[in-house]
């Protein structure tokens, strides 16, 4: 165990947890009294579309308590044609989660080959899954579902064989702090989020109950942390992070807590690309274009399993690790694209890939050339080196052949006919 730090420099010295480094994969479920409405525009994934356009047509349902708020928004004349004028807190007291199965979620992540699961337990809206401090039956044990919705999921992914980790929302809370609306970046990141100390202190007193209640292996937070707690006072940033590594000593902190600490970095879809790199990093991304339910979400937005295979191959290849949301519906259960493309990874998982990935490293291929067309990654693991391969322009449902030459030799790779992901060769 690390010794108390006192600065945010002496918390960049601690090494990353073997178990974190050798884990590439896991899922990330975004649940909430958004998916009641459930409701977004699928214009694309972020990263490839304009923040003024963002904003007021926002893919990400999650969002919807901001985006309804925003004059002129398809999402604000959606909420006023189906709930009139219900505040957003009606959405709370629509769900029930009455379908809620969490032994089922875990089976299916396990089988899907991911390691570790995190929750949301606290997005923007300010809504916790548990009775969190000072939320003053603001939360799901008092209203909606009326129970502790971490507590189960939490237990089982650990009886299922895999780590569990939390999302919480540092950086916004639209209901604790509300704000104007967000149209822009900036105000997200800088001028329209709450800085105040007081603030700082209600986030330290909730991620403590959520350490000592569930004890995650991973605090994942977001957007940023107040300003002016980011100290090594009683409430301090600095200070919640001691209190987390002396009570799980095994936990790791993303990057979203501002320019402070972290164990590794993180990219959003097409965002934030710049932190792939050398430091542990993960990619965050739903399987279609918004991370809680999009109802007018359909087979067009969604990857399949095989699409998801090549995305993690791709990730894992480059050392990064790959958080694969799913957006459960209001009642429990996943809707049916989602749980299919999961099953379908799962397939490939067990062809030898999971072990492959887990517990590798990235590798060099420059002796590897790759025919017309060829798609090829690699991975070392314990002084062995695999390559991934597969066509650029690829149809798993056709038989194919892969030519690429690997140092003086030239091989040919079969691709069978209902191929799950990349062939390891």
């Amino acid at each position: 165990m690390m010794n108390e730090a006192n600065s945010f420099e002496e918390l960049s010295e601690r090494e990353l947890p073997q178990w974190y480094a050798d884990t590439p994969f896991g899922i990330f479920v975004h649940w909430g009294a958004y998916s009641v409405s459930a409701w977004g525009e699928p214009i694309g994934a972020l990263g490839t579309i304009e923040w003024e356009t963002w904003f007021k047509h926002n893919p990400y349902s999650e969002w919807y308590y901001n985006t309804i708020r925003i004059e002129g928004s398809p999402a604000q004349e959606h909420h006023r044609e189906v709930y009139g004028d219900m505040p957003y807190d009606g959405l709370l007291d629509m769900w029930k989660a009455e379908k809620f199965d969490p032994t089922d979620w875990a089976t299916l992540f396990r089988d899907a080959g991911a390691g570790y699961v995190i929750p949301t337990t606290k997005h923007h809206d300010g809504i916790t899954l548990w009775e969190a401090p000072r939320t003053e039956g603001r939360n799901t044990v008092a209203r909606g579902p009326q129970r502790d919705l971490i507590a189960p999921i939490a237990d089982a992914v650990r009886e299922a064989g895999m780590h569990f980790g939390v999302y919480y929302s540092g950086g916004l809370d639209w209901h604790f702090r509300p704000m104007a609306p967000h149209t822009t970046d900036e105000s997200v990141n800088d001028t329209g989020r709450p800085k105040d100390a007081e603030y700082g202190a209600y986030c330290a007193q909730q991620c403590r109950d959520l350490i000592d209640r569930y004890q995650p292996e991973i605090l994942w937070n977001d957007i940023q942390w107040p300003d002016d707690a980011k100290n090594f006072g009683p409430d301090g940033l600095g200070t919640l992070f001691n209190y987390y590594y002396a009570h799980v000593p095994t936990g790791v902190v993303n990057d979203r807590y501002g320019d402070t600490h972290s164990d590794y970095l993180t990219s959003e879809y097409s965002h934030l690309l710049a932190n792939e790199g050398d430091k542990a990093w993960e990619n965050c991304r739903g399987i279609g274009y918004s991370f809680a339910y999009n109802q007018l979400e359909d087979e067009s937005h969604y990857l399949t399993g095989y699409q998801i295979a090549r995305m993690l191959t791709d990730i894992v290849s480059r050392g990064g690790h790959f958080l694969l949301n799913v957006g459960p519906k209001a009642d429990g259960t996943l809707p049916e694209l989602q749980r299919q493309a999961l099953v379908d990874l799962g397939a490939w998982m067990r062809t030898g890939a999971k072990d492959a990935l887990y517990g590798s490293r990235p590798v060099s291929t420059e002796d590897v050339t790759a025919g017309a067309g060829v798609w090829v990654r690699g991975v070392d693991k314990e002084g062995t080196r695999r390559l991934f391969v597969d066509l650029e322009e690829a149809d798993p449902r056709v038989a194919a052949r892969a030519t690429l030459t690997v140092g003086d030799e030239q091989v040919n790779v079969e691709l069978p006919a209902g191929r799950p992901g990349p062939v390891i060769y």
